[in-house]
């Protein structure tokens, strides 16, 4: 998760809490507005503190993504996908071809009655 998403989501997080709090505990709207702003003022202080101390004491680390081998995977899926196409359309075409024989048949028989 970005650090700005994790900001976002725990203001708007803060948001929420410090609302319904503030209906909860105040009398009037100037309290609301109050309890409100500094509950989330204070979410939003508390999620910068957090990303600071991951940043600071997380380890950066590069990993190798092996793209070669992914692509050679991702064609041989593909040519796969596209084998079992063909043979799905062709037994599509084997039923349809069987569907008409048989549907020409049953015709003939209903007009010959």
């Amino acid at each position: 998760m970005r650090s700005t998403n994790f900001v976002s989501f725990l203001t708007v997080q803060g948001f929420f809490i410090g609302f319904v709090f503030s209906i909860l505990k105040a009398q009037n709207a100037e309290g609301i507005l109050i309890y409100t702003l500094l509950i989330t003022a204070f979410f939003y202080l508390f999620s910068h503190f957090v990303i600071s101390f991951f940043i600071r004491y997380s380890p950066i680390r590069q990993e190798y993504f092996p793209k070669s081998r992914h692509e050679v995977d991702l064609d041989y899926y593909a040519n796969e996908i596209t084998k079992r196409e063909k043979v799905i359309d062709s037994a599509h075409e084997f039923l349809e071809a069987l569907d008409k024989k048989y549907s020409t048949k049953k015709k003939k028989k209903r007009v010959a009655a």
